[in-house]
């Protein structure tokens, strides 16, 4: 099978992902092998092909938003069935014994294995995935439209929930790439207004079609105070801003895998008056479910841009210099 693969991490710009053909790999007890027809493209892939955190596999195939077809099922496997169309996300296995998994905090698994970073992922025309940890996906999203729903979508709607962001309310969203683009429909949709500080113009047309009420940069006063917000962007120094610009009692969630430094926090103009900062941590399988029901149900439009497999590095550099509005998208030759 072709394949993207990582032998040595170095900068997107120096091309670190190679096509390869490699075996097609065996589906062992509890899995089953798909079909790879799509695989979203996320900034947890770069910070993997750049190293920019220690890897504990290498060569490694990245992509963990993969949308396929059920090809062949291992020992044990009764249902998806062959030919069912899946999804798989960055949580791909947990001990599901431990007392984050007993507590339904399985994203907090000590010995959680994650899809292209642990195991090779959807970089490749097929992944072998744990039967138990893939979903359903609904008919009314294609293939591509569904993609970018599996870490993006996912990711920040667990963003939205640990925010503690109710109905009605203002709701800051600080960066807006492929998470915030689909975390702000969700908002719109709950009659919240939502505030949308980011430095690209580009990003900000994006945003205002999508719905937010006043766009911005995180250094502009917004017109009120947000009652919740979201950094998705993962540099520390927009964290002061975002709980400066913050309701008394609100959250600031931290949705991104990755932080610079935060510099020191002045108590009185970032902290007091009860507000709470919080990060979040992958997610769990329920988040993913109840993201895909509720996408159905809004419905929920991703705006993607597509890439054919062997231009995967091309799109990590668009995506790494915020070119890209929406979500990028590989498509997977058949």
């Amino acid at each position: 099978m072709k394949a993207m693969i990582l032998k040595k991490p170095k900068p997107v710009e120096r091309q670190p992902l190679e096509m390869v053909d490699v075996p097609v790999p065996e589906p062992g007890p509890g899995e089953i092998l798909v079909r790879v027809h799509m695989c979203g493209l996320c900034h947890t892939d770069i910070h993997t092909v750049e190293g920019d955190f220690e890897l504990p596999v290498l060569p490694i195939i990245p992509g963990h938003q993969i949308v396929g077809t059920v090809e062949k099922a291992g020992p044990g496997v009764t249902k998806p069935a062959i030919g069912d169309r899946v999804g798989a996300a960055w949580l791909n296995r947990t001990c599901q014994e431990c007392s984050f998994c007993r507590r339904d905090l399985e994203n907090l698994c000590e010995k959680a294995l994650f899809t292209g970073y642990h195991v090779h992922g959807g970089y490749a025309q097929y992944a072998v995935l744990p039967a138990d940890f893939i979903y359903s996906l609904p008919e009314d999203f294609s293939d591509r439209d569904a993609a970018p729903l599996l870490c993006a979508g996912i990711i920040g709607f667990r963003a939205l929930k640990l925010s503690n962001l109710k109905p009605g309310e203002t709701l800051g969203l600080y960066g807006f790439g492929a998470s915030a683009h689909v975390a702000i429909q969700v908002a719109v949709h709950r009659g919240c207004r939502v505030l949308v500080f980011t430095r690209s113009r580009d990003h900000m047309a994006h945003a205002e079609k999508l719905g937010a009420a006043w766009t911005g940069t995180s250094k502009d006063r917004p017109p009120e105070k947000p009652a919740s917000s979201i950094v998705f962007a993962p540099a520390g120094e927009i964290v002061l801003d975002a709980l400066a610009h913050l309701e008394k009692g609100g959250t600031v969630a931290l949705a991104g895998i990755t932080m610079t430094t935060i510099p020191a926090l002045d108590y009185d103009r970032h902290l007091y008056h009860e507000k709470m900062l919080r990060s979040v941590t992958a997610s769990t399988r329920e988040d993913g479910r109840e993201l895909i029901r509720l996408a159905a149900a809004i419905p929920i439009r991703t705006d993607t841009i597509l890439f054919p497999l062997e231009e995967a590095n091309e799109a990590l550099r668009l995506i790494k210099e915020s070119r890209i509005s929406g979500a990028g998208v590989l498509e997977i030759p058949q």
